[in-house]
């Protein structure tokens, strides 16, 4: 072999494991878990401790209501019950009961990794079977953001709700990744996204086929409200578009003008809780 293929095949190898090495590293990123001490900001939400099966405790505030119907509501990634506060006040002074958790390796709910809605779902069933229990005869929805609409999708053994709130959900785990490369390397998007998603059977045991919410929207047997930014690069509104086709029965779609990837009750709080409230009254 010449000197000079023999320098450009090591400095192929090189270059390959580097990128390896460097999509290890943002693999375990991906997974690590976002946990921290969380404190009620006020003595009127009432904690809870609900139990899993796998022992984990899921963390979360409960705010009764009137009897007009309970509420679930399910934060993003990386993120807290907090991030639910200000929907669950509009909610309960509406009259709604809601349960806000902590989903598995957020929060005060501990987890080993973030498994993107697949085993967080056990939370998601032991805090509607909660709710069953407190709000006896009462109907049920759930409002889940990003991961936690993603949780209580792929949850297969959940209790159905009767009405479901999907804001910003992805529809594949294979077009999440690799629309969040896409921002920040462009056109090698689809070059590095097997590299992360090879890891999910290493280090989670998980297939990617376990993580496609479109696959199960058809499942729901509720009425849906589906809701995501037009400008949103995380999960894009066309994405979006698709899992609004293939959810069945009674379903709305609202095309959030100018949103992206954000907090859609923050971005517009007015316009929110007019349609969310419309919607809940409609069917709970």
């Amino acid at each position: 072999m010449k000197r000079s293929t023999w320098k450009a095949a090591a400095a192929t190898l090189l270059l390959a494991a580097c990128g390896a090495g460097a999509s290890w590293v943002a693999g375990g990123t991906l997974i690590a878990g976002a946990q921290h001490a969380v404190a009620a900001p006020d003595a009127g939400l009432r904690s809870v401790t609900l139990a899993t099966p796998g022992g984990q405790p899921v963390e979360g505030w409960l705010l009764p209501g009137t009897g007009k119907g309970a509420l679930l509501l399910l934060h993003g990634i990386r993120a807290d019950r907090t991030q639910m506060l200000a929907r669950a006040r509009f909610l309960h002074a509406a009259g709604y009961a809601v349960l806000l958790v902590d989903l598995p390796g957020h929060g005060a709910s501990p987890a080993p990794a973030i498994t993107f809605g697949l085993r967080e779902g056990a939370a998601v069933k032991a805090s509607l079977n909660y709710l069953r229990r407190t709000c006896p005869g009462q109907r049920i929805g759930v409002i889940g953001v990003s991961l936690g609409a993603a949780s209580y999708v792929l949850c297969a053994d959940c209790p159905r709700a009767d009405a479901v709130v999907l804001e910003s959900m992805y529809p594949t785990i294979e077009e999440a990744l690799e629309d969040r490369l896409r921002m920040r390397v462009g056109a090698l998007a689809p070059l590095l996204s097997p590299l992360l998603l090879g890891q999910l059977s290493l280090r989670l045991d998980i297939e990617p086929a376990q993580l496609r919410p479109i696959a199960r929207m058809a499942e729901l047997g509720a009425p849906v409200f589906i809701a995501s930014g037009d400008a949103d690069l995380h999960t894009t509104i066309a994405e979006t578009r698709r899992i609004f086709d293939a959810a069945t029965g009674e379903k709305l779609l609202w095309e959030v003008p100018g949103a992206a990837h954000v907090d859609l009750h923050r971005f517009g709080p007015a316009e929110y809780e007019r349609r969310i409230l419309a919607f809940l009254d409609r069917h709970l």
